[in-house]
């Protein structure tokens, strides 16, 4: 360090005097405080989740065999693509049911018909006609409900089931394998859409009442912060964690993997003053934080208080105002010219 460096001037306001140069060879750079529009209020744990309607499993409602598994776990796939096709003795015999019916649908109408036209000539007695529409409505009944089955659960005439993806997305679970049977509320498969994340949140009781639905989370991910809302908060303590359970949304494509533990920062409104920093710019100094602003004759050292950080930004309630002018490198060199004055 040269001499001119190492011995600054002190001002009569206690900055640090310091000349353009000297502030050059220092490597000393500058960046200005920005007002925050929302101050971190609390770090809490969350674990990564998923929509309730990003996980489906898939299932048949007849008991059978598999025939062919047609994907593995973790392929993707898009809604409507073939899982599995499964062969049922249920859905033989709703099939073979329904052509039963359907033969039998033309020989009950026409008959239906014909008893009606004889009923309207005097012919024959009108309870007569009436059973016949009974009897064909019957039939149409059962034709309709032996179709709804069958398209229940994707069934062929022929005795199988196609099963495909309800959703797009991936296969998270295969728990079947070819000739294995299914059925009994065994889902064969489960597929996952992790395109929207959710994040189930623990907001520890000193944050009770301060935490509402629309405040802003922030989560480092990677080194990259992704932001996200809160969308709901219990209204009750858990009485073994004592905290609120929370959910929270999280950008899509945020690439999380559900069941990730993570750290979530809390925002909420910005108070008079608030400013943000790029975090380099803080400096703990026995048992506070400070930063050093500059001054007219060089820098100044502020005490300030830390309100938290979100990322590589650091957020101050108290010390700094909006628009103030920092030292962001060259902070230990300040601080030592500080502790030498």
């Amino acid at each position: 360090m040269t001499a001119e460096v190492s011995a600054p001037i002190a001002a009569k306001d206690g900055s640090i005097a310091l000349s353009a140069g000297q502030i050059d060879r220092l490597g000393i750079k500058l960046a200005v405080a920005q007002q925050a529009d929302a101050m971190p209020i609390g770090t809490v744990p969350g674990v990564v989740s998923l929509p309730p309607d990003a996980r489906v499993a898939v299932t048949t409602p007849y008991a059978g065999t598999i025939l062919k598994v047609l994907v593995i776990q973790g392929q993707a796939v898009k809604q409507g693509e073939v899982l599995a096709v499964v062969r049922a003795a249920e859905s033989v015999q709703f099939g073979a049911a329904l052509a039963r019916t359907q033969a039998e649908l033309p020989v009950v109408a026409a008959n239906a018909a014909r008893l009606a036209q004889l009923s309207r000539e005097g012919i024959i007695a009108p309870a007569r006609a009436d059973e016949a529409r009974a009897a064909l409505a019957a039939t149409q009944a059962t034709l309709a409900e032996n179709r709804r089955l069958l398209a229940l659960g994707g069934a062929g005439r022929d005795g199988t089931i196609t099963l495909r993806a309800p959703i797009s997305g991936r296969v998270a679970s295969v728990a079947v394998d070819t000739g294995a049977a299914v059925g009994n509320g065994v889902a064969p498969f489960i597929v996952e859409n992790a395109t929207n994340m959710r994040l189930d949140l623990q907001v520890p009781e000193r944050l009770a009442g301060q935490v509402h639905p629309g405040m802003e989370i922030n989560v480092l991910q990677d080194g990259r912060v992704a932001q996200g809302t809160v969308l709901a908060i219990a209204g009750s303590l858990d009485p073994l964690t004592r905290s609120l359970a929370a959910k929270a949304s999280l950008p899509p494509d945020s690439g999380f993997v559900p069941g990730k533990g993570v750290m979530a920062t809390i925002a909420g409104t910005g108070g008079a003053g608030g400013v943000s920093l790029p975090a380099a710019a803080v400096t703990r100094v026995g048992d506070h934080h400070e930063v050093f602003v500059r001054s007219a004759n060089g820098f100044r050292a502020a005490r300030v208080t830390v309100a938290g950080q979100i990322g590589d930004r650091v957020f101050l309630s108290a010390g700094v105002s909006p628009g103030s002018q920092i030292a962001i490198s060259g902070v230990a060199e300040l601080k030592t010219l500080e502790a030498g004055q």
